[in-house]
């Protein structure tokens, strides 16, 4: 059975990913449709063509690699500099010169005069960036949905006031893990005689709501004399205690630790449903997480070629779609979660990963969105200052002369995709 529901997770997964990707797509080729742009194919995945039917003037299909997919947007770049779309130089000087003059020559082979008007980079400047920019922003649309699906809807693991462990004897963070010794002094807790189950409403007087209410008021008591109030088989009680002091943590720093009060019980979790502000703090601290992954991406790598060749591998490190899809299927299968469980485990994970290819897509490098994004912002740009002196409008950005640097990072980023799945196979990232 746990075989099967693994299976299950993987291809919710993979489905969901399917589905991320079209949208993604559908995220360019709408606004392009609407502004006029000619679009002729549009795919999720890459390699030979498991499927395809037409309409109208465009082919949509699947591929047979599922990792990633594409929108043709007919007259993405401009004609070469004798202003001739179907002109071929027959000399050039170099590889990369011939390079940009075999895409121009790709590019315009089946476009027709009646094309003409409709071809891409004779969009504004700001349309373009409309539709470089539809793709990522629906990953973005997606993310939000997803994490408020998980956190609106199935809630998310909160701490309570409700006593699920009570240690038996006091020990720093440093040592935690290690069982208790003679020479270890009990916790408070285990003193005053608190038992699982037991509910604590009150501390010093005052009343909690929250775990953190309450752990604050006893990390602020230091050693002092206090109470504590709480409910057990529906009766109140109020106790004294004196509670221990011993390093932790801090709670704004956890790179530091400081001495402060301590009880010794850790709380029962459950399913709290939370609002469109939580909502909003959780994709703002994923976005900050994902930015800064994504900016330390090549030295991480590092770790990854080591993972591949025999090292230890990092639990955060970078994994690709085959690890990721690994990773669900221990998530739907690992500590027996219910469905309900399962399902928000995968969501969330689907949500980071939209998160993800937004973020990553809006690089300012080409093949990226980003590349094409940063493009039509310096067209808009330079059209700008030229009108400001009195010039005449220099025209759209030639994005072919930065095909050399498209081709260098697109096959840096198959290599890096080739070694992470490589990784991910003999060297998987474990969830337990």
């Amino acid at each position: 059975m746990t075989a099967v529901i693994y299976a299950l997770g993987v291809i919710a997964f993979l489905v969901g990913v399917a589905i991320s990707i079209a949208l993604h797509e559908c995220g360019h080729m709408y606004p392009a449709k609407k502004f006029g742009v000619k679009v002729t194919q549009f795919f999720v995945g890459f390699g030979s063509t498991v499927w395809s039917t037409r309409r109208g003037e465009t082919e949509y299909g699947l591929k047979a690699i599922p990792l990633g997919g594409y929108v043709k947007l007919v007259g993405m770049l401009p004609p070469g500099p004798d202003d001739d779309p179907h002109a071929v130089r027959s000399t050039n000087t170099g590889l990369f010169t011939q390079l940009v003059t075999d895409a121009r020559q790709a590019e315009y082979e089946t476009i027709t005069t009646a094309d003409e008007p409709r071809l891409f980079y004779k969009l504004p400047w700001y349309k373009k960036v409309v539709v470089m920019a539809g793709g990522p922003m629906v990953n973005v649309v997606i993310s939000a949905f997803l994490f408020a699906v998980v956190i609106m809807g199935f809630g998310v693991e909160q701490p309570t006031t409700t006593v699920q462990t009570v240690s038996d004897c006091a020990i720093s963070d440093a040592e935690a893990g290690r069982a208790c010794t003679s020479e270890d002094p009990p916790t408070p807790a285990s003193e005053i005689g608190l038992l699982p189950g037991d509910e604590i409403t009150a501390f010093g007087g005052t009343e909690v709501e929250s775990w953190d209410e309450l752990t604050g008021l006893i990390r602020a008591n230091g050693s002092d004399t206090s109470t504590i109030t709480y409910v057990r088989d529906g009766t109140s009680s109020t106790v004294p205690v004196t509670t221990s002091v011993i390093e932790r943590l801090a709670v704004n720093d956890p790179s530091k630790v400081e001495d402060v009060g301590f009880l010794g019980v850790s709380p029962e979790f459950t399913y709290q449903r939370q609002g469109p502000l939580y909502v909003g703090e959780v994709m703002w601290e994923t976005t900050q997480r994902t930015a800064e992954a994504i900016l330390h991406l090549p030295s991480r790598m590092v770790d990854v070629v080591k993972a591949a060749f025999g090292a230890e591998r990092p639990d955060d490190s970078p994994i690709s779609v085959v690890g990721a899809s690994r990773v669900a299927g221990e998530l739907v299968t690992v500590d027996e979660p219910t469905w309900a469980e399962r399902a928000q485990r995968v969501l969330t994970l689907l949500a980071s990963l939209n998160l993800f290819l937004a973020l990553f897509n809006f690089v300012p490098l080409l093949p990226l969105d980003g590349g094409h994004i940063a493009g039509a912002l310096w067209e808009g740009a330079r059209s700008r200052w030229a009108r400001l002196r009195g010039k005449p409008d220099p025209g759209p950005v030639d994005v072919a002369k930065m095909l050399p640097v498209a081709y260098v990072v697109g096959i840096t980023l198959i290599v890096m995709s080739v070694i992470l799945i490589y990784a991910d196979i003999v060297n998987p990232v474990r969830v337990t």
